[in-house]
């Protein structure tokens, strides 16, 4: 029978989804202000990956 992973701690899930709101609001208001797929996604992308460390010291 093989072993399960173990869950992620409630911290972890709730800096991750905190980062991933980031980023998809943030990609949003750069395709609305330039219409353009591909800077929204790098924009949303950055911000993501960006947002976690801070939100990692935020919330804990």
């Amino acid at each position: 029978m093989p072993s399960q992973a173990p869950l992620p701690s409630v911290h972890a899930v709730v800096v991750f989804l905190a980062a991933v709101i980031t980023g998809l609001v943030m990609g949003g208001l750069m395709f609305l202000h330039d219409k353009s797929v591909p800077a929204a996604v790098a924009t949303g992308l950055v911000a993501a990956g960006g947002s976690v460390p801070v939100l990692h010291k935020l919330i804990g």
